[in-house]
């Protein structure tokens, strides 16, 4: 290296650092996960997992809990936390938690990628 070469190392800003969040949550579905625990006059977070059952094999569940188990990984999305358990992970990977209205009905809807079918409801598929 001759004197005019120079070394250059560049080192990532604080952004380069975070991991991409395995599931997401839109603003809507924030607002609306923030509103239900004020109204319910409930701290902590919200829980989503898979369970065993359902028209198509798998259900979502999707309640609140108080507190988050050492096993967990924890979301936080704009001041409101989300745990899935370790197992359900394995099926939530990539899923967009949404809410959406219509004239017919409104709620959570689970855009999930690793659902192969899912069934009428919303609430139930398999992988």
């Amino acid at each position: 290296m001759t004197e005019t070469d120079q070394v250059v190392q560049l080192t990532p800003g604080p952004e380069a650092h975070k991991p991409e969040p395995v599931i997401h949550v839109t603003p809507k579905a924030i607002a609306k996960i923030r509103q239900a625990f004020e109204k319910q006059g409930v701290t902590g977070a919200l829980r989503l997992g898979v369970l065993g059952g359902g028209c198509s094999g798998l259900s979502y569940q999707f309640k609140f809990d108080t507190k988050e188990r050492p096993t967990d990984k924890v979301f936080e999305f704009d001041g409101v936390k989300v745990v899935v358990d370790p197992k359900s992970l394995l099926y939530l990977h990539g899923m967009t938690l949404d809410y959406k209205e219509s004239l017919m009905q409104s709620g959570f809807v689970f855009e999930n990628p690793n659902a192969q079918k899912s069934c009428g409801c919303g609430t139930s598929f398999s992988s």
